[in-house]
C-alpha cells in the first residue's frame, strides 16, 4: 500500500513540476539557502540566486553568509558528480566534502594532540557538548573507527536499494543523516554535511530531494535530540517524512493555482520509460539486460530508468532478482 509521501510524489511527478525549465537549478538553491538558513544565514533564495548567476556580492550581508552559501553549492556541485558516478561513501570522500562546505569559514583548532582545520575537512581531535544537560557527542578518539563502520554499511544498504520501495529509500537517506550528524565527526559543519549527504543518496535514487526550511528549524533539533535520547529511529523518520509530504503538498498547491489547474499534456512519442512499462506488461519477467536489447539501450541505462519508474510509483519488484517479476501499476 503507497504512503502519502508516494502518493504525491507521482502527483508531483505526473503533473511534471521536476520537468519544468530549469527546474534542477532552482531547486537546488532552494535547498543551499535553506541549509545555510539552519545555520544563521539570512541570505533568500532570490540573494543566492543573483550571487550564483551572476558573481555579484550581496549588499547588507556579512561575507560569512555569502561564503557559507558559494561554499554549500561548491559542495553540492561534487555530490551530484558522486551521485551520477555511484560512487561509494567513505571517509576520505566525506572529508572531500566536508572541506569544500567549510573552505572559507572553517577555523584552526590548537588541542594537545595538534593542530586540525575545519576549512581542510580534518576530524576533529576534541570533545563537542551536544547541548543543555552536560551531555556530548561521542569521543574524538572514537570518530574515525565509527565513520568507517558508518560508511561500509551505508554502502551495503546502497546495494540492496533495487529491492526497496520509495519510501524505504527515503527511510535510508534519513537515517544517514541522523547516524552522520550522531557521530559528528567535525568540529563546526556537521549539520551541512549530514543534510549533503542526505540529498547526495536521494539524487542518486533519483528521488526528489527532502529540504529542511528554516521555519522546521526548531522541530527538526528537537526530533534529532528525542531520537538520540530514546534511541528510537522512527521518531527522526516521522519527522522528516511528514515534512516532507508538507513541503510537497504546499508545492503541489502552488504549482496547480498558478497554471490554473491545469495537468501539462503528455507528450504523443513514448518515453524510454513508457517503452519499459510496455515490454513488462508483455513480459513481467523481463531482465534488465533483455529490456536493453530490445529497446536499443545499455544495461545500466535500463536499470537507472527501472529505478527512476520504482521511485514514480510506476512499477514495483515482486520477489528476488533471479525468478522475481515485475508488476506495473495500470493506471499508467
Amino acid at each position: 500500500m503507497e504512503s502519502e509521501l508516494e502518493k504525491l510524489i507521482k502527483k508531483y511527478r505526473d503533473l511534471g513540476i521536476d520537468r519544468q525549465l530549469d527546474y534542477d537549478k532552482f531547486y537546488l538553491y532552494s535547498i543551499i539557502t535553506h541549509s545555510t538558513a539552519i545555520e544563521g544565514s539570512t541570505i533568500t533564495e532570490l540573494e543566492n540566486q543573483i550571487m550564483f548567476d551572476n558573481g555579484i556580492a550581496l549588499k547588507g550581508k556579512s561575507l560569512v553568509e555569502q561564503n557559507m552559501n558559494l561554499d554549500l553549492k561548491a559542495a553540492y556541485e561534487r555530490v551530484l558528480e558522486l551521485s551520477s558516478e555511484h560512487s561509494d561513501v567513505s571517509v576520505a570522500g566525506l572529508k572531500e566534502l566536508s572541506a569544500l562546505v567549510m573552505k572559507n569559514t572553517g577555523s584552526v583548532y590548537h588541542t594537545v594532540l595538534g593542530d586540525f582545520s575545519s576549512s581542510n575537512g580534518d576530524l576533529r581531535l576534541l570533545n563537542v557538548t551536544a547541548g543543555i544537560g552536560g551531555k556530548s557527542y561521542m569521543g574524538f578518539n572514537k570518530v574515525a573507527a565509527c565513520l568507517e563502520e558508518f560508511c561500509k554499511t551505508l554502502n551495503l544498504k546502497r546495494g540492496e536499494a533495487g529491492s526497496m520501495t520509495v519510501q524505504e529509500l527515503y527511510e535510508m537517506t534519513f537515517d544517514a543523516h541522523y547516524n552522520l550528524v550522531t557521530i559528528h565527526p567535525w568540529a563546526d559543519g556537521n549539520g551541512r554535511m549530514a543534510r549533503l549527504l542526505m540529498n547526495w543518496l536521494q539524487f542518486e535514487f533519483q528521488l526528489i530531494p527532502s529540504r529542511i526550511f528554516a521555519d522546521d528549524k526548531e522541530e527538526y533539533i528537537k526530533a534529532l535530540v528525542e531520537t538520540r535520547e530514546s534511541d528510537d529511529m522512527s521518531i527522526f523518520r516521522r519527522f522528516m517524512t511528514e515534512t516532507m509530504t508538507r513541503h510537497l503538498a504546499n508545492d503541489i498547491d502552488a504549482f496547480e493555482k498558478s497554471i490554473g489547474n491545469i495537468s501539462l499534456a503528455k507528450t504523443d512519442t513514448p518515453t524510454t520509460g513508457d517503452k519499459i512499462i510496455a515490454l513488462l506488461r508483455k513480459n513481467p519477467r523481463h531482465t534488465a539486460k533483455s529490456l536493453a536489447e530490445a529497446i536499443g539501450i545499455s544495461a545500466k541505462g535500463v536499470e537507472k530508468h527501472l529505478l527512476k519508474l520504482k521511485t514514480q510509483g510506476k512499477i514495483r519488484r515482486i520477489g528476488p532478482d533471479k525468478g522475481g517479476h515485475w508488476e506495473t501499476n495500470q493506471d499508467n
